[in-house]
């Protein structure tokens, strides 16, 4: 027994220090991709947050019966929605395009509410990643043809 060991760490003295080396490789190359993937899914959740609150924006705009207060309801309804979802913007901008108000009733109307938010990425700290990423989204509601405008 003793000289089937002695033989097999004869077999394995050349592989001396090669875990070592290819961990040192290896681990870098571990830790771009773990960061990478951190960086994929900040941006993922932040365009799914910023999404839904175009649509929350979109849909509380639409309900109000002037576009005054269609303006300030979407506003709200576009902050409570991305504070809800946990998403923290460096700078964000709230478009509504109210001009639908102005038609007729009767005639098809829509209210527009686009939403522009900057994630930051600067934290990640990986080398080439750019310091944020703007995410817009855009979402159409419709008025109510028939409601008193």
């Amino acid at each position: 027994m003793k000289a089937r060991l002695k033989e097999l760490r004869g077999k394995f003295a050349g592989d001396r220090g090669s875990y070592a080396l290819e961990t040192a490789v290896l681990a870098p190359v571990l830790i771009a991709i773990l960061g990478l993937m951190i960086a994929f899914g900040r941006v993922t959740d932040a365009e799914g947050a910023v999404d839904s609150a175009a649509h929350a924006a979109a849909r509380a705009a639409s309900l109000e019966r002037d576009a005054g207060s269609a303006q300030s309801q979407a506003r709200a309804a576009a902050d409570r929605s991305l504070n809800g979802e946990g998403i923290t913007c460096t700078t964000s901008d709230v478009a509504i395009n109210t001009s639908g108000y102005a038609s007729d009733v009767g005639e098809t109307a829509t209210v527009t509410a686009t939403i522009s938010c900057t994630a930051r990425l600067d934290d990640i700290a990986l080398p080439g990643l750019p310091g944020a990423k703007t995410i817009t989204s855009s979402w159409t509601s419709p008025i109510d043809t028939y409601r008193a405008r």
